[in-house]
């Protein structure tokens, strides 16, 4: 958890995030500041305005100032670190950035953004071209929106901006059941035994996967043991119900899996992964059919309220998505 990369990008456009404006994107439009994907580049193709950039990218200023772009979060939050990413830009990236933050309204409008109250999260510093540059932030507060500023101009692939998710409980609290997994409710996939074919973090993602790329899948185990993948709980709960879904996994899905919960604080939470934590059974070793949501809810024991929870699959494979239900 020392990289704030592990964290959550409330920024991501899978996850709602927009941009809301910009004060020029003459090259390039400004929506492309958050998308998921990785930048491109295509050789020898030009639009009518100039070379075809995969970002955000501004006329060249003949005058005095800045340029600026405005994003609202997919996830309000706190935020530890951003990523101001120039890959392929290279005779054409700012000279530096700074970035501010404020909470608003998600449907807050231009006259609102100008007026509400913006804290400056990164001052102004240097960029490098053609490179994702890394930055922590040490801000406390909840945000909600962002303001990019680049100095003088020029062009920007990705803005990531990774932290701590902040769910609205007094919405939450009045459903009937909360996946206390689900990424938008401040779950987060802290550890996991192995994801050379898909990230830990696409287990509690919203919505089905999409394919196998956006699931979590191991490498082919030959030897004795396990997989597995530990979740911090966006809040602590008791788990009622659980799915474990398999869907796209065809050929690579799991024999069976089971689940376990813990309850660690402070320090502890370092060590979850550690073979020698209280670990106790929620869900009994289950066989698991491939391309297939699981849902399990009688079978699910009595095991208390927890702050973690440890996904186990015999012996490696795919998962798509792990939901963790709960009475708020």
């Amino acid at each position: 958890m020392e990289d704030f990369r592990n964290l959550v990008n409330l920024a991501s456009e899978r996850l709602g995030a927009a941009v809301l404006a910009a004060n020029d994107d003459f090259f390039a439009p400004k929506e492309s500041l958050v998308r998921d994907s990785a930048p491109v580049f295509k050789e020898g193709e030009y639009t009518d305005r100039g070379k075809w950039m995969d970002g955000w990218e501004t006329r060249r200023r003949r005058e005095p100032g800045y340029d600026w772009a405005i994003l609202r979060l997919g996830l309000s939050g706190i935020v530890r670190g951003v990523v101001v990413d120039t890959t392929h830009f290279k005779g054409n990236y700012p000279e530096s950035c700074s970035i501010e933050a404020c909470e608003a309204p998600p449907d807050a409008g231009a006259g609102a953004l100008e007026a509400a109250a913006w804290t400056e999260i990164l001052p102004r510093t240097p960029l490098a071209g053609d490179r994702e540059n890394a930055f922590p932030v040490t801000s406390t507060g909840r945000s909600t929106h962002l303001r990019l500023n680049i100095f003088p101009d020029g062009g920007v692939a990705r803005l990531k901006a990774y932290g701590l998710v902040l769910p609205d409980w007094a919405r939450l609290a009045r459903e009937s059941a909360v996946d206390l997994a689900a990424i938008e409710n401040g779950g987060l996939v802290v550890a996991a035994s192995d994801m050379f074919f898909g990230s830990r973090h696409n287990l509690i993602l919203p919505g089905r996967g999409r394919g196998m790329h956006d699931g979590w899948e191991t490498k082919r185990r030959r030897g004795p043991g396990h997989d597995w993948a530990i979740v911090k709980l966006g809040r602590p709960g008791a788990i009622r119900a659980a799915e474990v879904d398999t869907i796209h996994f065809k050929g690579n899905a799991p024999g069976s899996c089971s689940i376990d919960v813990a309850t660690v604080s402070g320090a502890q939470e370092k060590d979850a992964a550690a073979s020698d934590a209280a670990w106790r059974p929620l869900l009994p070793q289950t066989p698991l059919k491939p391309h297939t949501l699981h849902r399990f809810e009688g079978e699910i024991r009595d095991a208390g309220e927890a702050t973690h929870a440890r996904l186990n699959i015999y012996p490696d494979g795919g998962v798509s998505r792990l939901r963790l239900y709960a009475r708020p």
